[in-house]
């Protein structure tokens, strides 16, 4: 999220950028005190998240933090963004678009009531966004939750899932592993589903890829969605910035067979089988090729992100598009 925030305040956006207290605080510690003290146009601002005070070196449960976030979040949030439309000082200016983490729904919510537009990022591949998308229709086939614990081992993850718009080769081990649940109201998977259907809700999509990573699944997105934009490798696009001013929780099988740089292992992991797939990855003919691989995706990452990539032109369609249009 911050990377992003760094490139629109590139661009020339008045930046605000709100942290819950907890995370705000650790950010401090870690930093130290003046670490956030930004810029007159690069704001930082924090709100409650509704859970008890805890250890701050300790990282908060994620299950508490979602629960927290949907009951929450709301009010502080509101609260904030009603501060910075009330400011008297022409150095901040009222809010005009929101940008969140697409974990965050109740940001669509209060983008509503404020009548202003909110672009949803969610800091995971096109293909795991895709396998979120699923949640309600492999409830409804009947292939999550798991009947038992043995359905992690007997097999039962190997079934093919043929429908999923944009991609092939596709396993219920590959999706997203909160499929794996036994609990029908496991709420992991409840506000993951719901994150995911909601997005639609939203002014525009964000993901943390470029186009000829995931072509395949980017397509079948940009049929479900008005506006989806592949923005990535950020610190690709960051790095570029930096030379000018010089001058001033997924799916693995992309990674193996649509990517060509990763190793699968079954589930029943021993250090037999470990160390097998080290060697190769080390010096077998797996791994040479998967070498290759990577120098080749990292020529396209570079490639999407220069001047005139489709990153790059996703960025500022974003910016145009988005963000300066009016809801």
């Amino acid at each position: 999220m911050l990377k992003l925030a760094k490139l629109l305040h590139y661009k020339g956006f008045h930046i605000t950028f709100v942290n819950t207290e907890f995370n705000h605080s650790r950010l401090l510690r870690s930093r130290g005190p003046d670490s956030m003290n930004g810029l007159p146009d690069f704001r930082f601002e924090s709100i409650p998240d509704g859970l008890p005070s805890s250890d701050e070196n300790a990282t908060q449960n994620i299950r508490e933090i979602s629960e927290a976030s949907r009951e929450g979040l709301l009010g502080p949030f509101n609260d904030m963004l009603d501060k910075l439309n009330g400011t008297e000082s022409s150095d901040v200016p009222p809010v005009t678009c929101i940008v969140s983490d697409g974990f965050m729904p109740v940001a669509i919510d209060a983008a509503a009531m404020h009548e202003v537009p909110i672009a949803l990022f969610f800091t995971i591949s096109a293909c795991s966004f895709m396998g979120f998308r699923q949640f309600q229709a492999l409830t409804e086939k009947g292939l999550t939750p798991l009947k038992d614990e043995s359905f992690l081992t007997n097999g039962y993850l190997d079934e093919v899932v043929d429908w999923i718009p944009g991609m092939r080769d596709i396993k219920l081990r590959d999706l997203p592993s909160f499929v794996r649940t036994t609990d029908p109201n496991d709420c992991m998977f409840s506000f993951c589903a719901d994150c995911a259907e909601r997005a639609s809700e939203g002014s525009a999509v964000i993901l943390h890829t470029f186009d000829t990573l995931e072509q395949g699944v980017l397509n079948a997105l940009y049929s479900m969605f008005p506006r989806v934009y592949a923005i990535g490798p950020l610190q690709l696009l960051l790095n570029k910035i930096q030379e000018d001013d010089q001058n001033s929780i997924g799916c693995n099988l992309y990674t193996c067979t649509e990517w060509g740089i990763g190793m699968e292992i079954d589930s029943i992991v021993t250090r037999e089988k470990v160390e097998t797939q080290v060697r190769e990855l080390m010096g077998g003919e797996e791994g040479e090729k998967m070498k290759q691989k990577a120098m080749e995706w990292r020529k396209l990452a570079e490639e999407a992100t220069g001047p005139d990539g489709s990153s790059s032109r996703n960025l500022d369609r974003l910016v145009t598009e988005v963000l300066l249009s009016k809801k």
